[in-house]
């Protein structure tokens, strides 16, 4: 791995008696998105104010492409600041200024565009992120969800390399809480800003992080994927997870991802053991930047939400499926071949294709994909093997599309 683009060595943050950061070290690579998590109260907001200069450590030092930030001079501070993007948790929209005021702000304050470049890059970003026909209106008159979204306009609108999110999903329902989820996953692989979010929402954000890191009295006591934090014996990590983890996937009402990989281990025992046969079958809702571009991340929520609900109307008791992406079911179907497989992918198709998976269609010719791949488990295949060959075989043996008309 690349040198960490940012970097905390044993940073130290006190308010009076109160110490919040105690020897924290963390490393946030280039192009990722890090996800900081950990109980309330526990300073992940402290340590990310520290990135953009809104406080400075006590002792230890924080490192930008391996420059102590304390080094940089005036003139590289405001180019720094020009690097660095902020949605704060309350989304901190201006009453008095509209929702294209609002957006504008940043290139307003810090940059010397034309007024007709600023109105093309801010009616862009309102594009993109569904506020159209809203530019004047006022925050007051919108939902949470959308001043979620005007809130995330502007922290893209001045193309940011870092972009800091706190707690961007508080407040929000299922649906909405993975529509912001989706629009930060979605423009920081479009746009390729380096983003730190600090959230208390699991398993969801394991969707979208390449990293996690967790803050536990005062330390950095966890740092690695989102795999390696679910398979941690470590009590306090485990704890935490387990008292955040509602049991489900909030969207989908499914299990979560790691419940899914127990019950590949099991099967795969029962399958050494005693020779009992076990397919997977990996589902992948295709087109989701083409649904969530024209329709909006909503739309796209939803249709994932439905979607997962036919699935589960479609399993046996013994199966289990769990949403291992932002758009990516797997199901594990116990004491069954190739064969089977196929028959519950011919099932599923049916019930799609007599069941509408939206109320209210954004369009008389939307349409969507479900590709399904399978495959008949061998003995001591790893899970990322078996996931691999199903998407390999998604374009060989099935797929069918969906269209609401």
């Amino acid at each position: 791995m690349s040198a960490p683009l940012i970097q905390f060595e044993n940073v130290h943050k006190a308010f009076g008696d109160n110490v919040v950061l105690k020897d924290v070290n963390l490393s946030i690579h280039n192009g990722q998105i890090t996800t900081i998590i950990g109980k309330s109260g526990t300073g992940k907001s402290v340590l990310i104010k520290h990135i953009i200069g809104l406080l400075t450590p006590d002792a230890g030092k924080i490192l930008l492409e391996g420059r102590p930030l304390h080094q940089l001079s005036k003139r590289e501070r405001r180019a720094l600041r020009r690097r660095v993007s902020y949605m704060f948790q309350n989304c901190a929209l201006f009453d008095s200024m509209t929702i294209f005021e609002n957006i504008a702000l940043p290139l307003n304050e810090n940059t010397v565009l034309p007024t007709a470049e600023i109105n093309r890059r801010v009616r862009d970003k309102m594009h993109q992120l569904d506020l159209a026909n809203t530019e004047d209106e006022y925050p007051s008159q919108l939902s949470g969800g959308m001043q979620k979204r005007v809130a995330l306009a502007r922290a893209l609108v001045t193309d940011p390399e870092i972009v800091l999110f706190d707690e961007p999903t508080t407040g929000l329902d299922p649906i909405r809480k993975n529509a912001v989820h989706s629009m930060i996953a979605d423009y920081q692989s479009k746009l390729g800003f380096t983003a730190i979010v600090v959230s208390h929402e699991i398993p969801d954000v394991f969707y979208i992080s390449q990293r996690i890191a967790m803050l536990n009295d005062g330390h950095i006591i966890f740092e690695g994927t989102p795999h390696e934090i679910q398979r941690t014996k470590d009590d306090a990590i485990q704890q935490f997870i387990q008292g955040k983890d509602s049991g489900h996937d909030s969207l989908t009402g499914m299990a979560p991802q790691i419940q899914g990989e127990l019950k590949f281990e099991e099967e795969m025992a029962r399958l050494q053991r005693h020779h009992i046969p076990f397919s997977l079958v990996l589902l992948t809702v295709n087109d989701m930047a083409d649904i969530n571009a024209r329709f909006g991340h909503i739309t796209g929520q939803t249709l994932i939400q439905n979607f997962a609900i036919q699935v589960q109307k479609n399993l046996y008791i013994t199966d289990t499926s769990v949403r291992i992406g932002m758009n990516k079911i797997m199901v594990v179907l116990p004491d069954t071949d190739t064969g089977q497989a196929e028959a519950f992918c011919d099932r599923l198709s049916k019930r799609l294709q007599e069941n509408s998976l939206l109320d209210d269609v954004p369009h008389p010719d939307f349409c969507f994909q479900v590709d399904a791949g399978f495959v008949q488990v061998a003995k001591n295949s790893s899970l990322q093997d078996v996931i691999a060959r199903a998407e390999d075989n998604q374009s060989i043996f099935f797929d069918f599309s969906v269209c609401q008309i």
